[in-house]
């Protein structure tokens, strides 16, 4: 590093020495390289000295301050010695050097300057990381430029708004699941003392195991759902991506859900064009999705109501939708509504199994599929208030990975598990 910045040095040098010979004689030429070449290679070395050894060199003051020693240095030394070698007489040689010193204490005061907002904006990044280490999460970092420091400022006034919001999340999550625990686990504990105790007779004790085993096994669910939610976050996904005909699909999950549906009196139907496009996707786990999402609007749908799934095609993509017609999402709850555990205003979570969980596997599964879920804007009553929930979610046309893939790869075959 030190040898390219020499290098440099003498190699600007030559050339302004070239430059005085082609403009005046070759006589000055020399002369300016004699004086130009020392001193800028000696400056130049100095220099990386000074950067190597940079640890050594105290606070950001000391080092700006001999920066600025060493780049002002060579303008005195340099006019110093065209003067003694350019014979002038004692009133130019004064002249000479009072400008020389004038142009040094101008750069030197316009340099501390600089250094001084730069700083003062550095010590304001450091005092709120401080802050933020001490646990504050409500942070303004005062910066008093519009530069790179103080972009730094409002990144980190963002990085601890986001992490108010991961903490907020966190104890969310922890409450939530507390919850969840709780109750199931409250019960076992008051029906095995039940039957430890022997205060009730037999018939009784065979009802209390049977309520105890659909305790254990929604415990066991909620845990499954909680590693899957993991997996899928986190990334741990051994999945093979096949060419997936989306209305057979979803023509075999409404037939599925029909017996439950039924028991409730509401209509599933599904409504796909003639022709459509295989998807790029995991059927099994497609398939959970629209379980999930149609089995979460079975539970908010009235009876007598009606649950449409559609098949539409989106350019390169396809989306599904699960339609209902049941009370719908408040405006409050939808940026929300797909966050694991969150159950909305009146305590329901439109999830699969009310523990808050099954949107959110929805979305994970979505998303590793490279695909998107919403959702969209539905008809509203006379009120504006809207009437039924459309979810949507978006997959990719098995042509067009393909063909993204040949265009990155040509001659390869498209991937057979998401990256």
């Amino acid at each position: 590093m030190t040898a390219r910045i020499v290098a440099a040095a003498v190699a600007l040098g030559l050339l302004l020495s070239a430059l005085v010979g082609v403009v005046y004689d070759w006589h000055g030429a020399l002369t300016t390289a004699e004086i130009l070449v020392p001193v800028g290679a000696a400056t130049a070395l100095l220099a990386g000295i000074l950067v190597r050894r940079r640890a050594r060199l105290g606070g950001l003051r000391r080092q700006l301050a001999l920066g600025a020693v060493l780049a002002l240095a060579p303008l005195l030394l340099g006019t110093a010695l065209f003067t003694a070698v350019m014979f002038l007489n004692a009133h130019d040689a004064f002249l000479t050097a009072l400008l020389a010193i004038y142009a040094t204490a101008l750069g030197g005061g316009v340099s501390w300057l600089i250094a001084r907002g730069a700083l003062a904006d550095i010590v304001a990044i450091e005092h709120g990381l401080e802050r933020v280490g001490g646990g504050e999460r409500q942070l303004t970092i005062a910066t008093g430029g519009g530069d790179e420091l103080a972009a730094l400022g409002a990144g980190v006034e963002e990085m601890t708004t986001k992490l108010a919001a991961e903490e907020r999340a966190r104890r969310d999550l922890i409450q939530a699941i507390s919850h969840d625990l709780r109750t199931p686990l409250t019960s076992l504990r008051l029906l095995a003392e039940a039957v430890d105790d022997g205060i009730v007779d037999s018939a009784t004790q065979r009802d209390y195991l049977g309520r105890m085993t659909t305790h254990v096994r929604a415990l066991g669910g909620l845990i499954d759902d909680l590693f899957e939610l993991s997996r899928l976050e986190a990334g741990d996904i051994h999945w093979t991506l096949e060419h997936v005909p989306l209305d057979a699909l979803i023509a075999e999950a409404v037939e599925a859900m029909q017996p439950q549906a039924a028991v409730r009196s509401i209509a599933v139907r599904a409504e796909t064009p003639p022709a459509t496009v295989p998807a790029e996707a995991n059927p099994e786990q497609i398939q959970r999705v629209l379980f999930n999402l149609i089995q979460n609007a079975i539970r908010h749908t009235p009876a007598d109501g009606s649950i449409t799934v559609r098949l539409e095609p989106a350019g390169e993509r396809v989306e599904i939708e699960v339609a209902d017609t049941g009370p719908g999402i408040v405006a409050s709850e939808r940026e929300r509504i797909f966050d694991a555990f969150y159950r909305g205003g009146d305590g329901a979570a439109r999830s699969d199994g009310g523990a808050g969980l099954g949107l959110a596997i929805c979305r994970a599964i979505v998303e590793a599929h490279g695909g998107a879920i919403w959702l969209a804007d539905g008809p509203t009553d006379g009120e504006g208030e809207a009437r039924g929930a459309r979810v949507r979610f978006s997959l990719r046309c098995a042509a067009a990975s393909a063909a993204s893939a040949a265009e990155q790869h040509p001659g390869a075959r498209a991937p057979l598990s998401p990256s």
